[in-house]
Protein backbone atom coordinates (compact mmCIF):
# COMPACT_ATOMS: atom_id res chain seq x y z
CA UNK A 1 0.00 0.00 0.00
CA UNK A 2 1.57 3.03 -0.93
CA UNK A 3 2.60 5.72 2.06
CA UNK A 4 0.71 8.52 0.79
CA UNK A 5 -2.55 6.54 1.33
CA UNK A 6 -1.81 5.81 4.64
CA UNK A 7 -0.37 9.65 5.21
CA UNK A 8 -4.41 10.77 3.98
CA UNK A 9 -5.84 8.18 6.47
CA UNK A 10 -3.77 9.23 9.31
CA UNK A 11 -4.92 13.04 8.77
CA UNK A 12 -8.94 12.12 8.54
CA UNK A 13 -8.24 10.15 11.63
CA UNK A 14 -8.78 6.29 10.34
CA UNK A 15 -7.32 3.47 12.07
CA UNK A 16 -5.48 1.47 10.03
CA UNK A 17 -3.33 -1.82 10.04
CA UNK A 18 -1.01 -3.38 7.53
CA UNK A 19 -2.10 -7.45 7.06
CA UNK A 20 0.89 -8.89 5.31
CA UNK A 21 0.58 -13.06 4.94
CA UNK A 22 0.44 -15.91 2.22
CA UNK A 23 -3.45 -15.99 1.53
CA UNK A 24 -3.30 -11.88 1.18
CA UNK A 25 -1.80 -10.88 -2.52
CA UNK A 26 0.06 -7.80 -1.82
CA UNK A 27 -0.28 -5.76 1.31
CA UNK A 28 -4.07 -4.89 2.71
CA UNK A 29 -5.89 -2.35 4.91
CA UNK A 30 -8.27 -3.00 7.18
CA UNK A 31 -9.95 0.35 8.38
CA UNK A 32 -12.19 0.70 11.59
CA UNK A 33 -15.48 1.55 10.89
CA UNK A 34 -17.22 4.26 13.36
CA UNK A 35 -20.71 3.09 15.40
CA UNK A 36 -23.09 3.15 14.54
CA UNK A 37 -22.85 2.62 11.03
CA UNK A 38 -26.06 3.10 8.02
CA UNK A 39 -25.66 1.54 4.35
CA UNK A 40 -27.41 4.05 2.63
CA UNK A 41 -26.98 2.19 -0.30
CA UNK A 42 -28.09 -1.53 -0.33
CA UNK A 43 -29.65 -3.32 -3.72
CA UNK A 44 -31.74 -6.86 -2.85
CA UNK A 45 -32.65 -9.15 -4.96
CA UNK A 46 -35.17 -7.11 -6.08
CA UNK A 47 -32.16 -5.39 -8.21
CA UNK A 48 -32.20 -6.98 -11.21
CA UNK A 49 -28.94 -8.54 -12.17
CA UNK A 50 -27.07 -6.53 -10.08
CA UNK A 51 -28.71 -7.56 -6.42
CA UNK A 52 -28.58 -10.81 -4.33
CA UNK A 53 -28.88 -10.43 -0.91
CA UNK A 54 -32.78 -11.42 0.47
CA UNK A 55 -34.03 -8.46 2.76
CA UNK A 56 -34.85 -10.81 5.69
CA UNK A 57 -30.62 -12.12 5.24
CA UNK A 58 -30.36 -8.43 5.11
CA UNK A 59 -31.80 -7.38 7.99
CA UNK A 60 -30.80 -10.28 10.46
CA UNK A 61 -27.54 -8.76 9.15
CA UNK A 62 -27.21 -5.71 9.78
CA UNK A 63 -28.78 -6.21 13.08
CA UNK A 64 -25.94 -8.49 14.27
CA UNK A 65 -24.10 -5.46 13.38
CA UNK A 66 -25.76 -3.57 15.72
CA UNK A 67 -27.00 -1.36 12.71
CA UNK A 68 -29.16 1.11 14.09
CA UNK A 69 -31.14 1.67 10.67
CA UNK A 70 -30.71 0.49 6.75
CA UNK A 71 -32.11 1.83 3.52
CA UNK A 72 -32.34 -0.29 0.74
CA UNK A 73 -31.60 1.05 -2.68
CA UNK A 74 -33.10 -1.21 -5.36
CA UNK A 75 -32.25 -0.42 -9.11
CA UNK A 76 -35.18 1.39 -10.77
CA UNK A 77 -38.11 0.03 -8.77
CA UNK A 78 -39.92 -0.13 -5.03
CA UNK A 79 -41.10 -4.14 -5.01
CA UNK A 80 -38.99 -4.83 -2.14
CA UNK A 81 -40.02 -1.67 -0.16
CA UNK A 82 -43.24 -3.33 2.12
CA UNK A 83 -41.60 -6.59 2.27
CA UNK A 84 -37.98 -4.91 4.11
CA UNK A 85 -39.98 -2.12 6.19
CA UNK A 86 -41.96 -5.15 7.57
CA UNK A 87 -38.84 -6.84 8.40
CA UNK A 88 -36.38 -3.92 9.18
CA UNK A 89 -39.23 -2.85 11.87
CA UNK A 90 -40.31 -6.33 13.53
CA UNK A 91 -36.02 -6.64 13.80
CA UNK A 92 -35.99 -2.98 15.53
CA UNK A 93 -34.27 -1.35 12.47
CA UNK A 94 -35.27 1.55 11.38
CA UNK A 95 -35.69 1.02 7.52
CA UNK A 96 -35.02 3.46 5.18
CA UNK A 97 -36.73 3.14 1.77
CA UNK A 98 -34.90 4.39 -1.22
CA UNK A 99 -34.27 3.74 -5.14
CA UNK A 100 -31.23 3.99 -7.45
CA UNK A 101 -33.18 6.03 -9.89
CA UNK A 102 -31.96 6.00 -14.11
CA UNK A 103 -31.92 10.01 -14.71
CA UNK A 104 -31.81 10.58 -18.88
CA UNK A 105 -29.39 13.37 -19.50
CA UNK A 106 -31.46 15.22 -21.16
CA UNK A 107 -35.12 15.03 -21.36
CA UNK A 108 -36.90 11.27 -20.17
CA UNK A 109 -39.12 11.46 -23.56
CA UNK A 110 -36.23 11.53 -25.70
CA UNK A 111 -35.31 8.42 -27.54
CA UNK A 112 -31.63 8.59 -28.29
CA UNK A 113 -28.25 8.20 -26.91
CA UNK A 114 -25.86 10.71 -26.36
CA UNK A 115 -22.93 8.42 -25.67
CA UNK A 116 -23.46 6.23 -28.78
CA UNK A 117 -24.41 2.98 -26.07
CA UNK A 118 -27.66 2.18 -25.33
CA UNK A 119 -26.93 2.85 -21.45
CA UNK A 120 -26.72 6.69 -21.76
CA UNK A 121 -28.60 7.10 -18.15
CA UNK A 122 -27.01 8.04 -15.16
CA UNK A 123 -28.06 6.55 -11.93
CA UNK A 124 -29.12 8.75 -8.92
CA UNK A 125 -29.92 7.49 -5.25
CA UNK A 126 -32.83 8.83 -3.74
CA UNK A 127 -33.89 8.35 -0.18
CA UNK A 128 -37.46 9.08 1.51
CA UNK A 129 -37.14 11.24 4.29
CA UNK A 130 -40.70 10.89 5.57
CA UNK A 131 -44.42 9.83 4.06
CA UNK A 132 -44.23 13.10 1.68
CA UNK A 133 -40.88 11.84 0.63
CA UNK A 134 -41.68 8.13 0.16
CA UNK A 135 -44.88 9.28 -2.14
CA UNK A 136 -42.93 10.88 -4.13
CA UNK A 137 -40.69 8.07 -4.24
CA UNK A 138 -43.71 6.74 -5.63
CA UNK A 139 -44.76 9.23 -8.05
CA UNK A 140 -40.98 9.39 -9.81
CA UNK A 141 -40.99 5.07 -9.71
CA UNK A 142 -43.88 4.90 -11.80
CA UNK A 143 -43.73 7.73 -14.18
CA UNK A 144 -40.85 6.32 -15.01
CA UNK A 145 -42.45 2.66 -15.75
CA UNK A 146 -45.49 4.06 -17.47
CA UNK A 147 -44.15 7.13 -19.26
CA UNK A 148 -40.22 6.89 -20.09
CA UNK A 149 -38.82 3.57 -20.65
CA UNK A 150 -35.83 4.01 -22.97
CA UNK A 151 -33.85 0.91 -22.12
CA UNK A 152 -34.26 1.43 -18.53
CA UNK A 153 -37.45 3.31 -16.67
CA UNK A 154 -36.01 6.51 -16.24
CA UNK A 155 -36.37 9.87 -14.42
CA UNK A 156 -35.57 13.29 -15.55
CA UNK A 157 -34.07 16.77 -13.43
CA UNK A 158 -38.24 17.98 -14.52
CA UNK A 159 -40.13 15.33 -12.73
CA UNK A 160 -37.72 15.25 -10.47
CA UNK A 161 -37.97 18.96 -9.69
CA UNK A 162 -42.01 18.48 -8.82
CA UNK A 163 -41.42 15.13 -7.08
CA UNK A 164 -38.53 16.70 -4.84
CA UNK A 165 -40.02 17.41 -1.21
CA UNK A 166 -38.99 14.64 1.45
CA UNK A 167 -36.32 12.91 -0.53
CA UNK A 168 -32.75 13.17 -0.14
CA UNK A 169 -30.34 12.79 -3.33
CA UNK A 170 -27.04 10.99 -3.13
CA UNK A 171 -24.72 10.78 -6.16
CA UNK A 172 -24.77 6.92 -6.16
CA UNK A 173 -22.13 4.83 -7.34
CA UNK A 174 -19.52 5.56 -10.72
CA UNK A 175 -22.55 5.47 -13.17
CA UNK A 176 -23.84 8.90 -11.24
CA UNK A 177 -23.26 12.16 -12.78
CA UNK A 178 -20.13 13.10 -11.25
CA UNK A 179 -18.55 10.13 -10.92
CA UNK A 180 -18.74 9.80 -14.88
CA UNK A 181 -17.50 13.44 -15.52
CA UNK A 182 -14.62 13.17 -13.03
CA UNK A 183 -13.54 9.78 -14.45
CA UNK A 184 -14.10 10.98 -17.63
CA UNK A 185 -11.33 13.68 -16.77
CA UNK A 186 -14.32 16.97 -16.71
CA UNK A 187 -13.71 17.56 -12.87
CA UNK A 188 -15.41 20.89 -13.01
CA UNK A 189 -18.32 19.64 -13.91
CA UNK A 190 -18.05 17.15 -11.54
Amino acid sequence: MPEEFLEIFAKRGWETRVLAGEAVAGDQITLSVAKPFVHLHCHSEYSLLDGACRIPELVDRAKELDQPALALTDHGNLYGAIEFYQAATKAGVKPIVGCEVYMAPGDRFEKKSTTGGKDANYHFLLLARNLEGYRNLIRLVTSAHLESVYYKPRIDRKLLAQHSAGLIGTSACLKSEVASAYLEGREADA
